[in-house]
């Protein structure tokens, strides 16, 4: 079943990744030169590193802050549902909604985005959230991310926070230990394998970002990622070898990731 499903599909996408449109024609590896020269391709990889920086820093952070700041209010379960609502909404819908949040249209004209219905209520002029470039952009993009993410990083962390002894917490408050200091030298530590392990996992997931980026811009303006440009390459162009290669590309940007989890969890395994 492993072969049938995860092995064979490999190969086989490395193998077409050296032919060109068609499958019939072998081109060598003029197809990686391709996806390491061109300029979107490259607009591509930079995006995925911005991704990859600040989305999964604000999600693992704001997610760690939800977690010890809600287990301390009157409402923690109503307060965390409300937090974790996102994730119930599909990656897609979400880009819809967001969409309409960030709907643009030209001075003058009645503004339908929230937001540039909210600038207008000052008289201010609407700003193109979706088409302002390279910067403001994508990150209303990530911001979409991170709203749908933070909840499901927050779930994650509480477990974590709940499981630290409380018998911890109160002998470093005995010691006259501040919140800040138990907060940096107790709790941080003891959730840091957690954390490691989120960071990651966030990581493997942002790499292969798409239905967002699809959803709301296509990859037009500087926004393109990897994985959109494969979608493109594959069932736009018609380019079967270059969207292998960009795939084989974003499988080994991945595969780290995910020998980093499992070499944690081995280890995790062999301490208990």
């Amino acid at each position: 079943m492993l072969t049938f499903f995860l092995i064979y599909p490999s190969v086989h996408t490395f193998y077409l990744s050296f032919f060109g449109p068609g499958s019939r024609k072998f081109v060598g590896v003029s197809n990686y030169i391709f996806a390491f020269t061109n300029r979107v391709m490259l607009t591509a990889f930079r995006n995925n590193a911005l991704w990859v920086l600040v989305f999964t820093t604000l999600t693992v952070f704001l997610g760690l802050i939800l977690a010890v700041i809600l287990d301390r209010v009157r409402y923690e379960t109503v307060v965390k549902s409300i937090v974790f609502m996102p994730m119930a909404i599909s990656f897609v819908g979400a880009a819809v909604i967001w969409k309409f949040v960030y709907a643009y249209r030209p001075p003058g004209a009645p503004q339908v985005g929230i937001l540039n219905g909210f600038l207008s209520l000052f008289h201010a002029s609407p700003v193109g959230w979706l088409i302002e470039r390279p910067w403001i952009n994508n990150f209303c993009l990530i911001g979409v991310g991170v709203w749908i993410w933070t909840g499901f990083c927050m779930v994650i962390l509480s477990a974590a926070y709940k499981g630290i002894p409380g018998q911890l917490l109160e002998a470093a408050r005995v010691d006259g230990a501040g919140e800040w200091q138990i907060f940096r030298r107790v709790i941080l530590p003891l959730m840091m394998p957690t954390m490691a392990v989120l960071t990651t996992t966030m990581t493997i997931f942002v790499l292969k970002i798409f239905d967002i980026v699809y959803v709301m811009t296509n990859g037009n303006f500087s926004t393109e990622v990897i994985a959109n440009r494969m979608y493109k390459e594959m069932f736009h162009f018609r380019n079967f070898g270059r969207a292998s290669a960009i795939a084989v590309i974003l499988l080994v940007l991945i595969v780290p990731m995910m020998l980093i989890n499992i070499r944690r969890f081995k280890r995790e395994e062999l301490l208990r």
